[in-house]
């Protein structure tokens, strides 16, 4: 058994907690020598819901995602973290991250922000952390944001 981590998937969707599992995945990339993965899925559930059409690779939410991970990989490089990939792909966050690239980094740690942007699609379908927990082939870490919310009275 061993307590090192060498290939990490990080789960953006560009929410507060989102930036922050990103920051502590440079962390830990930084203390294991390890490869970090940055991964952005563009949810074609919700995206077809409202459009009724699938978006193609040249929609702009492929270019959110993109400029997104061009900006974390570029402060990833910058902290001294020699291998950084990123990944752009279609589909449902709570099996893409899981079943098909945790399974092609080789992924042995997935980070992820405990709550993302869509706080309808959580409460309809459930948080795609708790989907990312429940389904993972390796060491799940689920961040938190700085102040959690109060619980309600």
């Amino acid at each position: 058994m061993t307590f090192v981590y060498n290939h990490i998937l990080v789960a953006v969707d560009g929410s507060n907690e989102a930036e922050w599992a990103f920051k502590k995945s440079i962390e830990i990339a930084k203390r294991n020598h390890a490869e970090l993965n940055l991964i952005h899925v563009v949810d074609l559930r919700s995206y077809t819901a409202i459009t009724r059409n699938v978006p193609n690779i040249d929609d702009r939410a492929f270019e959110h995602g993109r400029k997104l991970l061009d900006r974390y990989k570029e402060e990833a490089l910058g902290a001294g973290i020699p291998v950084v990939n990123v990944f752009v792909a279609p589909g449902s966050p709570n099996t893409v991250i899981t079943r098909d690239y945790a399974k092609r980094v080789k992924a042995d740690l997935i980070v992820c922000g405990a709550q993302g942007l869509n706080a309808f699609e959580h409460f309809i379908m459930g948080s795609v952390s708790e989907h990312i927990v429940g389904s993972s082939p390796c060491d799940v870490l689920v961040v938190r944001r700085d102040e959690p919310l109060k619980a309600r009275e």
